[in-house]
């Protein structure tokens, strides 16, 4: 699909919107992503390290945008966003305890959908105790209308000793799939890059943005090397950075980038680094699922690609 260089981002995310609904009916592979040539483009993927399989490079985050009550305006939205969410070859839902509603929300639109077969669940355990621990997930398992969950993360790192034994019984039990470990400020790195040293989850969710960049320094090299597959929540940032660019022009060589809006240039920079196995970016809204998802059609720039002058503009 092309798109002429004076197409605003609201035409984009018309048109990326309208071709991904008309397709929500259409068969659909979760390797193949969607059985149609019709759809307006395709997204990337990049392997689990502990599995070798494959994660489409752009999920979405549930956080606010899914803590909603059945009813509201707000609420009938959702469906939408996983509509497009899957349309384009995505897989990746992240929840968790700490989210009001979202997990339940979660539950009940794939369960109306009947589309649990085409996501990736994965959520969180986020209290203190073994049995406590035990029931929190349990209680997720019942909300998200599931017996099994592709990923369970310790939240933020919460007595992550005990809750990491749970996890790895579970997984060898076959309730869960993978485990990982989350944090999403700077100052928990030590702390982050100490337990990925000694415990070397299959997964780590950490912050990394345009604006943020503290993680590839230490972070990120050393989940490449210990094979640890990363998602990366606030790939926005976490100072506003798309609401003070989202009324400026794009700089001329977002093309370059493979970029028609400001959410997809971010998104481009945070997928530039070979370590990011898939970016998290929470909506409730299907006009940015789809411009997030097209962030993560390939190919995906290089690190290279990124100079000092390049961050600097945007982030300046």
């Amino acid at each position: 699909m092309m798109f002429a260089k004076s197409m605003s981002r609201a035409e984009f995310l018309r048109l990326s919107l309208g071709g991904a609904l008309s397709l929500a009916a259409a068969p659909y592979s979760m390797a193949a992503g969607p059985a149609t040539s019709a759809a307006p483009f395709n997204i990337a993927t990049r392997p689990i390290p502990a599995s070798g399989a494959q994660l489409p490079v752009i999920g979405c985050g549930t956080y606010i945008g899914f803590d909603e009550t059945p009813g509201s305006a707000d609420y009938a939205r959702l469906p939408g966003v996983l509509d497009t969410l899957f349309v384009h070859g995505g897989s990746v839902i992240d929840s968790s305890p700490m989210y009001g509603r979202a997990e339940q929300t979660t539950g009940e639109l794939l369960t109306q959908s009947n589309r649990r077969a085409r996501a990736f669940v994965a959520t969180k355990v986020w209290t203190s105790g073994r049995e406590a621990g035990i029931r929190q997930m349990e209680e997720s398992f019942r909300l998200l209308g599931v017996d099994k969950v592709d990923l369970m993360q310790v939240h933020n790192l919460v007595d992550w000793r005990t809750q990491l034994a749970t996890l790895r019984e579970w997984k060898a039990a076959g309730r869960i799939s993978y485990l990982g470990v989350t944090h999403y400020t700077a100052s928990a790195y030590p702390q982050l890059e100490s337990v990925l040293r000694s415990e070397k989850p299959d997964f780590v969710q950490l912050n990394y943005a345009i604006d943020d960049r503290e993680a590839a320094q230490r972070l990120l090299p050393l989940a490449a090397d210990l094979g640890i597959a990363v998602l990366v929540n606030r790939p926005f940032g976490g100072g506003g950075l798309l609401r003070r660019l989202r009324d400026k022009p794009l700089p001329g060589w977002a093309a370059e980038a493979g970029a028609t809006s400001w959410a997809q240039l971010l998104l481009r920079f945070v997928l530039a680094n070979p370590a990011v196995t898939c970016a998290i970016p929470g909506t409730s809204r299907p006009e940015h699922m789809a411009d997030n998802l097209a962030a993560g059609r390939a190919p995906l720039p290089d690190a290279a690609f990124w100079t000092a002058a390049r961050i600097a503009s945007v982030t300046g």
